[in-house]
């Protein structure tokens, strides 16, 4: 699941979590820690510009600050940056904060990376909106080599070029798996190509097998026969009957009710999914979570 708290734009974010902080993001990851969760996951946005702050509001935590705290107070669940906008940093720095991170977390690193939409970030950190794609396409293959095992690693390309410059502490894992996020026809594309996993942004039910022959067919086109896990962000859950107006479009119900829809995904073939839980306090969402750990999760 996407943490609250950490990004607070105003198309998800409960209200509850204005006045939310530090305490309440442990209590929430340490819920998802022993109810069985994945990942956890943290967003990435340096400044959001007056323009966009009515809707998307101010309120983005760092993901490698916010990953590397929550990483302290857990013990499994895995820690996913959804997405890193990993063409606002040069690759050998996000390399050192990542590559850390997983050192530090004993291996549970997930780099999830997105080319980004906010052209005033861009602009003010100096790196080009109009060819973001572009850098985005280098930057995941130069961190192939700056998250790999040698220490100093070594990529030669148009925008990027470094070698003989040593990195320690080395990631835990032996291959910090990258998924690609957006459904755009590029991101669709780079997932392909150069991706261990695919986070589609805002795809409906209907239009994800589409998606996803779309992205084995590029796969397979591009020679690329790793296994690529796919993934899909759900509909609003809430388990049980809410008593409380949710919005139309939150799934609701017993366990075996949510369990029999959710499994439709894993027959579009999807991997793994992404869940939010509608609430209107930390309290009542770890506790939707725990129901959902414990009781609609073992029905999948």
């Amino acid at each position: 699941m996407q943490l609250p708290v950490q990004s607070q734009s105003t198309m998800y974010a409960e209200a509850w979590e204005a006045d939310a902080g530090p305490a309440d993001l442990v209590e929430i990851a340490r819920t998802a820690d022993r109810s069985g969760f994945d990942y956890v996951a943290s967003c990435d946005h340096v400044a959001i510009p007056r323009r966009l702050a009515a809707a998307m509001s101010t309120v983005w935590y760092d993901p490698v600050a916010t990953l590397g705290f929550l990483a302290g107070v857990t013990e499994r669940v895995r820690l996913l940056s959804h997405v890193a906008v990993v063409g606002l940093r040069h690759p050998l720095l996000t390399a050192k904060q990542y590559a850390t991170l997983d050192h530090l977390s004993g291996g549970r690193l997930i780099l999830g990376v997105g080319a980004g939409h906010v052209q005033e970030e861009f602009e003010v950190l100096g790196v080009d909106f109009e060819r973001r794609g572009a850098v985005l396409d280098e930057c995941v293959d130069a961190l192939r080599a700056a998250l790999g095992p040698d220490e100093f690693p070594t990529h030669h390309g148009k925008l990027y070029d470094f070698e003989g410059l040593g990195q320690q502490p080395r990631p835990a894992q032996e291959r910090v798996p990258v998924w690609v996020g957006g459904s755009s026809p590029a991101a669709v594309r780079r997932a392909a190509v150069r991706g261990d996993g695919w986070l589609p942004q805002g795809d409906p039910r209907d239009r994800l097998p589409e998606q996803i022959a779309r992205v084995r067919r590029l796969r397979e086109e591009a020679g690329v026969s790793d296994p690529l896990t796919v993934g899909a962000i759900t509909e609003p859950l809430y388990v049980g009957e809410p008593g409380w107006s949710v919005g139309r479009r939150t799934l609701t119900g017993a366990p075996e009710a949510l369990a029999e829809s959710l499994r439709a995904y894993r027959a579009m073939g999807v991997h793994q999914i992404q869940v939010r839980f509608r609430s209107r306090s930390r309290s009542e969402l770890t506790d939707q979570m725990a129901a959902f750990g414990a009781e609609v999760a073992p029905l999948f």
